[in-house]
C-alpha cells in the first residue's frame, strides 16, 4: 500500500527540484528525504529516482507517481472533509495563501465572514509572495492563493485553474511635504537621485521596481530593504526614502503621499487553485468568499 507522507515528499521533488529543498520545506534531513523515498521504490518495485552527478532526478514513472499522487492526496484531504461534514455542511481544513497586501484587504474580511456562516469550515491563513505561493499551490501546502499573473518568475501550466479578482495599480509613495507630493502622474526619470525603499531581493515587487526604475532610465539608489509593507510606509513616512508599491498596500494609518505613474502599471490580482482536484465543498466556499469581496479594485 502507498503511503500518504511518502507520496507528498516525491511530489514536493517534482515541483521543487531538489532534495535539499524539500528537506526544507519538511522540516527534514537532505538524509531522511533520500531514505523515505528509497522505501517509496521498494513499496512500488519500481525505479523512481535516477542520479546526476551529485544531483537526483525523476525517472519518467517517477514523474508519473508524483502527479498521480498529488491527485490522491486531495483525494484523501477530500474525504476526510466529507466525513467531518457529514450533515451539516462544508467542514474542514482549507490552507488560503495570499500575498501580504492582499491578507488586509482580502483575505482576513472572507475569513471573518466565513468564520460566522460556517463555524465548522477551518481556514489556515499564509502569508505567501507570488514568488512562493505558486509552488506551495502545486505541493499541497496551500488549497487557494491570491496570487498575481504578473510574476513572470513562476510561469503558469495546465495544472493551475485561475480565477480573476481584480486590477490593483502601483504607485509611487512619498513623504508628507517631499516636492513630489504634488498633483498628477508621475514620471519616475525625475527621481533618480532619490533614496528608494525596495522589497527583499528576488520578489515581485523588488523584481518590478527595479525594472520600472532601469526603463525610466536609471539605476535606483536602494537604501533599505523590507520584506513588510508596514515597515516600508514607516520608512517613508519618516522622511528617509521612497518606494513604488502597490495600492493595496498603502494603509491610510500611514502619512505618506501617492501618486499615480506617468505611464500606468497595474498588477491583475487572481486566485488560484489546483486543476483536476477532486472537488472540495469547503474549497469552492473559501474561493467564493474571495471573490466576493465587496471592495475589490475591479
Amino acid at each position: 500500500m502507498l503511503n500518504p507522507w511518502r507520496l507528498s515528499l516525491l511530489s514536493r521533488l517534482d515541483t521543487l527540484g531538489t532534495v535539499r529543498a524539500v528537506a526544507k520545506a519538511a522540516n527534514l534531513s537532505a538524509s531522511s528525504v533520500s531514505q523515505q523515498l528509497a522505501v517509496l521504490e521498494a513499496e512500488t518495485r519500481t525505479r523512481l529516482l535516477e542520479r546526476t552527478g551529485r544531483r537526483v532526478r525523476l525517472t519518467p514513472a517517477g514523474r508519473m507517481l508524483a502527479r498521480r499522487a498529488r491527485e490522491i492526496l486531495d483525494h484523501m484531504d477530500t474525504v476526510e472533509a466529507e466525513l467531518r461534514g457529514l450533515g451539516e455542511g462544508p467542514a474542514g481544513l482549507v490552507r488560503l495563501g495570499a500575498f501580504q497586501s492582499a491578507i488586509h484587504t482580502i483575505a482576513v474580511p472572507a475569513v471573518n465572514r466565513l468564520a460566522r456562516s460556517h463555524p465548522r469550515l477551518q481556514i489556515e491563513l499564509l502569508e505567501l509572495e507570488p514568488h512562493v505561493s505558486m509552488p506551495a499551490l502545486r505541493v499541497g501546502d496551500a488549497d487557494v492563493i491570491v496570487t498575481t499573473t504578473d510574476f513572470v518568475e513562476q510561469p503558469l501550466g495546465p495544472d493551475i485553474d485561475l480565477v480573476p479578482l481584480a486590477t490593483d495599480p502601483i504607485v509611487l509613495v512619498v513623504p508628507p511635504g517631499h516636492p513630489a507630493a504634488g498633483r498628477g502622474p508621475a514620471d519616475l526619470a525625475a527621481y533618480a537621485s532619490e533614496p528608494w525603499a525596495f522589497d527583499v531581493p528576488q520578489s515581485y515587487m523588488a523584481n518590478l521596481a527595479t525594472r520600472l526604475c532601469r526603463e525610466a532610465g536609471f539605476e535606483p539608489r536602494v537604501i533599505a530593504r523590507f520584506s513588510n509593507y508596514m515597515m516600508t510606509l514607516q520608512h517613508v513616512e519618516a522622511g528617509l526614502s521612497i518606494a513604488l508599491l502597490p495600492g493595496l498596500a498603502v494603509d491610510r494609518r500611514y502619512r505618506v503621499t501617492t501618486r499615480e505613474l506617468a505611464t500606468p502599471v497595474d498588477r491583475s490580482i487572481t486566485a488560484a487553485i489546483r486543476r483536476g482536484s477532486a472537488p472540495r465543498a469547503a474549497v469552492d466556499l473559501v474561493l467564493e468568499a474571495i471573490r466576493s469581496h465587496p471592495e475589490l479594485p475591479l
